[in-house]
């Protein structure tokens, strides 16, 4: 089976549950939008300078991965679950406790990685924006809800990381 199948050709697309959809739905713009973000984060990790940080995003894009999958079906459970979001929270403490507190403001770019960290924190921040507007719409997973909120400034903690001297 060749890479194209033509289903999509009258403007619809498969969900991974099976449903056909509209390729412009809200749905289907708010997982394409984490899939830029998927590809920021292996441009920061193509780029990364630290060991630690391309381990980190590493783990994060398969994690990631699953959470398109949750976009792209509907009516089971999710795969992102509350541990997920505790692992976030709990290494953007420990990112903390090695590059301190943010004493100012930030102009991102001192290195390739972290600008490409950078684009996926705001990556994610649109596609949290659209999750939310899909939320009023059709269900969405509240631990779903709380991870993509988590994203971007997990996506912040690690440019910070990338960029420090450490």
């Amino acid at each position: 089976m060749g890479v194209y199948t033509k289903t999509g050709d009258k403007g619809q697309t498969s969900l991974y549950t099976g449903e056909r959809i509209d390729k412009d739905s809200l749905r289907v713009e708010t997982y394409g939008t984490i899939d830029e973000m998927n590809a920021a984060l292996g441009m920061a990790r193509a780029f990364s300078t630290k060991e630690e940080v391309r381990t980190l995003l590493m783990m994060l894009q398969k994690d990631v991965s699953l959470f398109m999958a949750d976009l792209a079906s509907l009516g089971k459970e999710p795969h992102i679950k509350e541990e997920q979001v505790k692992a976030l929270e709990a290494e953007m403490d420990e990112i903390e406790a090695k590059v301190g507190p943010l004493q100012h403001f930030i102009v991102p770019g001192d290195t390739k990685g972290g600008a490409m960290l950078n684009l996926a924190r705001t990556t994610a921040r649109r596609a949290e924006r659209q999750m939310l507007r899909l939320a009023r719409q059709e269900p969405v997973h509240q631990t779903d809800r709380l991870y993509i909120n988590r994203l971007s400034d997990y996506c912040f903690m690690l440019m910070r990381l990338e960029d420090s001297q450490q």
